[in-house]
């Protein structure tokens, strides 16, 4: 058997179509940066457009599509937004999140719902409309899901009932949606991060002495991840280099599910 001259090849995403949700900030904006890096054109998704705009200015091959992905219309409308400007999808990153930092005995159904339409409902509806258009061109497409290690455990102190559930679910969605869609050369796959400094964790999680003690106190190599810790787990499921890999909940975090 000969060498492969090129395995690092089957990591870049050339002339691929990657959607990337929540990119005006945080984790989604280091995916988008990151797959436009490795040869993507990248469709930027969010609800605050002025962020999206500088965010394509400084990416070779970009699209600006500001979306509210909790209204009826919100995930197709961003579907059709990318078929028209590319023609097609080829990877969608499901990465739109919010959390409420809220006691369970003080979390309303209202509250509970609010956090399922953007954690769970929205991601579902997008991975299934592009999973339609993926079917109908007879292509092969991946979608990586967001997660969460409070997808896995428990936040014990950290009062999240509803980020959690969502999350939760979102990885029981992934497994369910690859075990359907595999033979159809669909792959789905799931991140599931620790703590990675974010818009939403800033506060929270590192900027509070107990936020901090939190995380090193939990996590076995004793800190948050860094931003580009992200990036290689982003690539091996977004590309071909995890052609045979579908229905996984890969955690980077430290070893927080490990203990």
């Amino acid at each position: 058997m000969s060498l492969d001259p090129q395995p690092l090849d089957r990591f870049r995403l050339d002339d691929k179509v990657v959607v990337i949700t929540g990119a005006s900030s945080g984790l989604g904006h280091r995916f988008a940066q990151v797959a436009a890096s490795a040869g993507a054109q990248v469709v930027v998704a969010a609800r605050r457009a002025e962020r999206l705009e500088a965010l394509v200015a400084e990416l070779p091959n970009a699209h600006a599509a500001p979306v509210d992905l909790t209204a009826p219309d919100g995930p197709a409308n961003l579907v059709a937004t990318a078929l028209e400007r590319y023609g097609r999808i080829d990877v969608l990153v499901n990465n739109a999140g919010k959390s409420q930092v809220i006691s369970s005995l003080d979390f309303d159904p209202g509250q509970m719902l609010d956090e399922l339409r953007l954690n769970l409902m929205a991601p579902f509806e997008l991975a299934r409309l592009t999973a339609l258009t993926m079917i109908e061109a007879g292509s092969a497409g991946s979608i990586v899901n967001i997660g969460s290690i409070l997808g896995t455990v428990g936040g014990g102190r950290l009062k999240v009932p509803g980020y959690a559930a969502a999350k939760g679910g979102l990885h029981q969605i992934t497994r369910q949606l690859a075990s359907e869609w595999a033979r159809k050369n669909i792959r789905v796959n799931a991140i599931a991060p620790a703590w990675f400094v974010s818009e939403m964790t800033e506060d929270a999680m590192f900027a509070t002495d107990g936020g901090r003690k939190y995380v090193t106190d939990g996590t076995p190599m004793g800190r948050g991840g860094d931003e580009h810790e992200l990036d290689g787990a982003l690539l091996f499921l977004a590309s071909d280099a995890s052609s045979y890999v579908t229905g996984q909940v890969l955690h980077v975090d430290g070893g927080w599910t490990a203990v």
